[in-house]
């Protein structure tokens, strides 16, 4: 089974030049700003992701159990590196309240170098993170 750090490299793969290849983006919605909020801080707090943008108001159709639905939801985007995805998608799993939460990766084309730099900076493990 490939792993979700696979995937992304091989996507980002198909970009060409100017990709950072371990620089992406995680796109996850919900219906509350405030939820979307304080998961962001902990990811942030816990090396999984640099930061995270809430966008407070989107408007969501799509269908589920059959029905075609339409929701107003909130949009999280937040900056992370490859390395990290596996934990974040873990982490999105244990603590969203949808039964199938969004997580989709959109490699970060053209990301500039200091940018990209920032993330993995923000995101690095600690050698006792590594321990644990």
């Amino acid at each position: 089974m490939t792993s979700t750090v696979e995937r992304y490299r091989l996507a980002a793969g198909g970009y060409g030049a100017g990709v950072s290849e371990d620089c992406c983006e995680v796109v996850v919605t919900a219906a509350d700003a405030d939820w979307l909020a304080e998961f962001t801080r902990r990811l942030v707090a816990d090396r999984l992701a640099a930061c995270g943008h809430v966008i407070p108001a989107i408007r969501s159709i799509y269908r589920w159990e059959g029905a075609v639905q339409e929701e107003s939801e909130r949009q999280l985007v937040i900056k992370t590196s490859a390395a990290r995805l596996e934990a974040l998608q873990t982490r999105l799993h244990e603590l969203h309240p949808y039964q199938v939460p969004e997580f989709i990766v959109v490699p970060a084309a053209g990301a500039s170098p200091k940018y990209a730099q920032w993330i993995d900076d923000s995101v690095a493990q600690s050698e006792a993170q590594d321990e644990a």
